[in-house]
């Protein structure tokens, strides 16, 4: 008859093993999402070759995270606003309560309201009320201020989850289609030849899109164009327009100028992706084009920025100007010892 141990060893065993268990199917994951790929495609529509996908493809879509982000990312774009800290206290403006002042001097007992008066003597603002919210050019009640906080902090490492599981998100059909317009035969994600980022006109770029059957949600974008609700329209923000395809380059290049023109269409180098650009509204699925450089860049670990010219060109004149110094020091103090006495 088998017995459990009392000292609770059993315990301590199984949850061993259940480590090792999940340990050895993380490493089968990560096997798994080291060998995803996906098909390149060319300029006119047709598969040329496959290609690994970066890890990020194979994130958790977290959509409270990517939320966080995005509104993280548009606070940050908020400029802060307040009121003059002295508007409307920059006068002589005084409270005087006691009972045994002279009657010019006190605001209590004599028939009027206790509010601080001005205090210019012989003039014709003596005694008028100010320097409080109800009266004639006094301060705002409770004005905006300055320094109230507004950028929804988020921490780095989360903000680059944010923008992988918002990447992932991006390859997933149901997410995608539920925001765009998208052909039954496309794949996802979509990604071309690095020939289309030399496209530098608007309708070579549309032939390509319609090529790999992703016009259809740019005619859906250009149709749901409308003024904005509220006073936004009188602060430059006259319409909201539909987002549509994100494309992603390695680098900027020409087909930013062909892709502005484009209602919905935004381009981006794929160092400057974030989730706002992946999930416009809080709202992951973004359909997304990628060019093949891009998914090579993206799958390359970040280089450190290196020094900039001139902050190189400053350093190397400060060690110019110290070893200067140090040339008029020492000869200083020789022509000290030769004039000196002997």
């Amino acid at each position: 008859m088998n017995r459990k141990p009392e000292n609770g060893m059993g315990e301590k065993s199984e949850g061993k093993t259940r480590k090792l268990k999940t340990k050895f199917w993380r490493k089968r994951v990560g096997l798994l999402v080291f060998f995803m790929r996906a098909d390149v495609f060319s300029i006119e529509g047709k598969k040329l070759h496959e290609v690994e996908l970066p890890t990020q493809f194979s994130a958790d879509v977290d959509r409270g995270l990517i939320k966080r982000a995005v509104l993280s990312i548009q606070s940050a774009a908020i400029q802060p606003k307040g009121a003059f800290a002295w508007a409307g206290r920059l006068n002589t403006a005084r409270y005087r309560g006691r009972r045994d002042l002279p009657g010019d001097d006190r605001s209590i007992n004599v028939g009027r309201s206790r509010l601080p008066r001005l205090r210019n003597r012989g003039g014709r603002l003596r005694g008028k009320v100010a320097r409080v919210p109800q009266a004639v050019g006094g301060p705002q009640a409770h004005p905006l201020k300055a320094e109230k906080t507004i950028i929804e902090e988020i921490n780095k490492k989360e903000k680059r989850a944010a923008t992988a599981s918002a990447i992932a998100a991006s390859a997933k059909r149901e997410l995608v289609v539920a925001r765009h317009v998208l052909a039954k035969d496309a794949k996802l994600p979509v990604i071309v030849e690095d020939k289309i980022e030399a496209i530098g006109k608007t309708k070579q770029l549309v032939g390509v899109l319609s090529a790999l059957g992703l016009a259809a949600d740019i005619d859906n974008a250009k149709g749901k164009r409308r003024r904005r609700a509220g006073k936004g329209k009188k602060r430059g923000r006259i319409f909201k327009q539909k987002k549509s395809i994100l494309i992603v380059t390695r680098e900027n290049a020409a087909v930013f100028k062909a892709g502005r023109n484009l209602s919905g269409v935004d381009v981006c180098v794929v160092r400057n992706l974030n989730a706002a650009l992946l999930a416009p509204g809080t709202v992951p699925g973004r359909l997304v084009l990628w060019s093949e450089g891009a998914i090579k860049a993206l799958g390359e670990k970040p280089k450190k920025e290196a020094k900039s010219v001139e902050a190189s060109k400053d350093v190397e004149r400060k060690v110019k100007v110290a070893e200067a110094m140090k040339t008029v020091g020492h000869g200083h103090a020789k022509a000290g010892a030769v004039g000196g006495k002997k």
